[in-house]
């Protein structure tokens, strides 16, 4: 009998636990929103293209964002930089042609940081790229991340000290490269700071349209959902945020 109560105990003790780590992950976000966090001007947006960039880490925030301006004002204007104004190839073989190069885009208010072909290794050697990224991210209001463009945010060193995540199967490699990092794994995005690192592929939609609510509020983000025929409710959605 008293083996048996220890072993209720230790049942008990670890449900307990497992509740209490759950909770930690999935937060109830309904009434995130304040009116002290909406723009009073319109956002620049920029999205960081590059040869071999996956065709939903750049589509879905962008079609996201892009569909402000239809449901708040002022909303967001979206743009594509590159490191030159040369055309893109994605990844799947859509030629893309920037707005801006490096040398000539505006400010940047949010920058956007869609997974590429080689973010895990040359993209992490390139000079001009991570420059760019740590000088335009570190000035901006938010940054983000789509899939593997994590690790180009935390090459720049812009994820120094925040909870992040990545690809589901590079997490591994991501906490390998960068061991400094606080590495969440099996959720959709993480909002730390002004970064919002996500899973990314088709699970993109969620921190754009989790940033629309942030700024702008719910009724924005499921009227830009309903739009794209998605049915947005944060708490539906498993991420970590402050």
């Amino acid at each position: 009998m008293k083996k048996l109560l220890i072993l209720s105990l230790i049942v008990l003790f670890s449900a307990c636990k497992q509740e209490e780590k759950a909770n930690e992950v999935v937060y109830a976000t309904k009434s995130f929103h304040e009116e002290t966090n909406k723009p009073s001007k319109v956002l620049n947006v920029a999205f960081l293209a590059i040869n071999g960039v996956y065709n939903s880490e750049l589509i879905a925030p962008y079609d996201i964002f892009q569909h402000t301006i239809f449901h708040t004002d002022p909303g967001m204007k979206t743009f594509i930089v590159s490191p030159t104004m040369d055309p893109i190839i994605t990844f799947e073989g859509i030629t893309v042609t920037p707005h801006y190069d490096f040398d000539n885009v505006p400010d940047i208010d949010v920058l956007i940081v869609p997974s590429a072909e080689h973010n895990m290794d040359t993209d992490l050697e390139d000079e001009k790229l991570i420059s760019f990224v740590k000088e335009k991210g570190g000035k901006a209001e938010y940054i983000m991340s789509l899939c593997d463009g994590a690790f180009i945010l935390a090459q720049a060193g812009l994820l120094n000290g925040l909870k992040a995540t990545t690809f589901p199967s590079d997490i591994g490699k991501f906490r390998e490269t960068f061991p400094e990092l606080d590495v969440y794994e099996d959720i959709s995005f993480v909002h730390d700071g002004k970064a919002i690192t996500s899973a990314g592929g088709a699970k993109s939609y969620d921190p754009a349209l989790y940033l629309v609510e942030f700024l702008y509020g719910q009724k924005a983000a499921i009227g830009v959902g309903k739009g794209l025929v998605i049915d947005w409710d944060v708490d539906k959605v498993k991420h970590i945020k402050p």
